[in-house]
C-alpha cells in the first residue's frame, strides 16, 4: 500500500484556519479547525500542559482557564470563541518562576494529592480571589462548585484558599 491512508486525510487543510490567541500575556498562533476545543491548541501547539482533559463536557473543571478573568472550561470552548480574548492558563499564575501566593498556600496546606484537578481548581480560586479578596468558606465552596476532585482534598483546598486570602490582606 502506497500513499496516504484515507483516514489520515479526513480533515482537509481547507477546514483549518490560523488563530491568534492571547495566552498568559503573550500572543501565540495556532492553525486548526474553528471548532477545535481550546484545550487542544493550548496543550498541543502552545505546550501548556497544565490544563488537563477530564470529561470533555465542561463539567469537571480539570481544563479550567480564565477567559477575560472568568473561569471557563477549555475542553468545550471552540478556539474561535477564544480569539481576541485574554486567556490565562495555570502556567500564567507564576511570575518570573516564582509561584503566586495562592500556589504557595496550596503547597503549604498540602492541598494536592494526585494533582490532576489542581490546575483547574487554582484557576477557579484565582478568579474568586480577584473578585472577592476576602471570601468566607461558603464563598470558596460556591466558587469551586464546578471543580471535581476524586482524591477528596477539598478541605485542604479550602484551607489553602482561605490562607491565601488572609495572607494577602
Amino acid at each position: 500500500m502506497t500513499g496516504t491512508p484515507e483516514w489520515a486525510t479526513a480533515r482537509t487543510l481547507a477546514d483549518e484556519k490560523t488563530f491568534t490567541l492571547n495566552v498568559n500575556g503573550e500572543q501565540g498562533r495556532v492553525t486548526c479547525s474553528a471548532d477545535t476545543p481550546l484545550l487542544y491548541p493550548l496543550r498541543n501547539d502552545l505546550g501548556l500542559k497544565g490544563s488537563r482533559f477530564g470529561c470533555g463536557l465542561g463539567q469537571c473543571g480539570a481544563c479550567m482557564v480564565l477567559i477575560d478573568g472568568h473561569p471557563t472550561p477549555s475542553c468545550d470552548l471552540p478556539v474561535w470563541a477564544a480569539e481576541g480574548k485574554d486567556i490565562v492558563a495555570v502556567e500564567g499564575l507564576s511570575t518570573d518562576g516564582e509561584m503566586s501566593p495562592l500556589q504557595q498556600a496550596f503547597v503549604a496546606e498540602q492541598a494536592a494529592q494526585c494533582g490532576f484537578c489542581m490546575s483547574g481548581i487554582l484557576m477557579s480560586a484565582t478568579a474568586l480571589l480577584r473578585l472577592n479578596p476576602r471570601p468566607d468558606e461558603a464563598g470558596v465552596r460556591a466558587a469551586l462548585d464546578r471543580n471535581l476532585c476524586r482524591c477528596g482534598t477539598h478541605t485542604r483546598v479550602i484551607r489553602a484558599i482561605l490562607r491565601a486570602a488572609k495572607e494577602a490582606s
